[in-house]
């Protein structure tokens, strides 16, 4: 899979369809809707990365929410987790805003970008193997395609995992020793560095196994390794 610009990329995830069980699932979602959304009209498609073309920071995560992405059309946005993803970009500065809420809420990001590992809302929240594969070429792309990228934050040992296996493509090694997650676990892998967390679930955020501090501090360890200098254009 070729593409020489963000935009023609999110024109190919948008339109893929490779994945039966998840085109299903995504599609069967968006027809019977959840009651507190039955006057949406579902997104139902593959959800793009959303950001910066110019990020130095990328935000890999591991699914759109059934109810929030596959229903918003915007990776982490209407859901319980973006709730807790904006709100911690936005105090670190990389996001005009606390909030996203949907496509045209005028959420902007500065100097970030934010992914997944799949693209479309799986069952369970439980992608297989073969779906992970067939998406990993986007991941791929995107990561070629950000030519400042400097920090990747993974959210998740799934979405770890993931990344580095794009790693592997992209520069045709693996760190060694192999990173082992934790959270706020930092690696340098020239020429980024990569920070682990805990992935902001409503699991892991109602139990205490994140809070707040703990995230905000994963994105303020971005914002330190980055400098003070941020960037002021922004991008939708």
């Amino acid at each position: 899979m070729e593409s020489d610009s963000l935009g023609s990329l999110t024109s190919q995830i948008v339109a893929c369809r490779k994945c039966p069980r998840l085109v299903r699932h995504r599609e069967a979602v968006a027809r019977s809707k959840r009651a507190a959304f039955r006057d949406w009209e579902y997104w139902g498609r593959p959800v793009p990365g959303f950001g910066d073309a110019q990020a130095r920071l990328l935000v890999v995560g591991l699914a759109p929410a059934a109810h929030g992405g596959n229903r918003t059309g915007r990776v982490f946005t209407g859901d319980r987790s973006g709730e807790w993803l904006y709100r911690a970009l936005y105090r670190a500065g990389f996001a005009n805003q606390a909030t996203s809420l949907s496509r045209d809420d005028g959420l902007e990001l500065r100097d970030c970008y934010i992914a997944a590992a799949v693209r479309c809302a799986p069952p369970e929240n439980k992608p297989t193997r073969t779906e992970f594969a067939r998406c990993q070429p986007f991941l791929v792309r995107e990561t070629l395609l950000l030519p400042a990228l400097r920090i990747v934050v993974v959210l998740g040992a799934v979405a770890m995992g993931s990344f580095l296996r794009v790693w592997e493509v992209t520069h045709h090694a693996i760190p060694s020793p192999m990173p082992r997650f934790r959270h706020h676990g930092t690696w340098s892998m020239p020429p980024i560095t990569l920070i682990a967390s805990y992935h902001p679930s409503q699991r892991n955020t109602q139990t205490g196994l994140l809070t707040e501090s703990m995230f905000d501090e994963v994105f303020r360890s971005a914002r330190r390794a980055l400098g003070k200098t941020r960037r002021t254009t922004p991008s939708r």
